[in-house]
């Protein structure tokens, strides 16, 4: 069994109700093919993708109460996280945080993890506590997006000035 395989394995136990997928190429061209990909991404589990195309081998996604389980399991799989990037899905009204992790073993495998959360209620936990890595990410992902970080060492602002009242990088952030 292969890193990714093991990878996989470990992660579907998170997900005991969804079968082993793998993205399948898209058809459609256009704002049809990004809402095809949109709808099959937000499905909750573990898809194997093509590193090529998708620049990583397994795409998770998963739920904020999952997401330190996740990280857990990639960190036990000697995997490191790489970066944490914010999505303002406006139109949806949720925001997503997607994860890059990636392990130099044999070869570089990557896995990529994103949560969605509401727009109102922009939580998920800490990862901190999991990987000392996500300290920095996560404050800068708080400052450009305004995800509050449960359980986070020192949430303050690390770029922007630590009275700034908005959150530049939503879509509805207007100077």
């Amino acid at each position: 069994m292969n890193k990714i395989e093991q990878t996989r394995s470990a992660l579907a136990a998170l997900f005991p109700e969804q079968e082993p997928t793998q993205a399948e190429p898209m058809e459609a061209e256009g704002e049809e093919a990004e809402e095809s990909v949109q709808d099959a991404v937000r499905m909750p589990g573990v898809i194997i993708t093509e590193y090529a195309k998708h620049g990583s081998h397994l795409d998770v996604l998963c739920t904020s109460d999952q997401l330190v389980a996740v990280a857990q399991v990639l960190d036990k799989e000697h995997y490191f996280l790489e970066s944490i990037a914010g999505v303002d899905w406006i139109k949806e009204d949720q925001l997503e945080v997607v994860y890059d992790f990636t392990c130099y073993d044999e070869r570089t495998d990557r896995v990529t993890v994103r949560a969605f959360i509401p727009r109102d209620n922009p939580t998920l936990p800490t990862l901190t506590g999991v990987t000392p890595a996500a300290n920095w990410h996560e404050r800068e992902t708080f400052d450009f997006y305004g995800v509050i970080f449960e359980g986070h060492p020192d949430l303050t602002r690390i770029l922007l000035p630590e009275d700034a009242d908005f959150f530049p990088l939503l879509k509805d952030y207007m100077p």
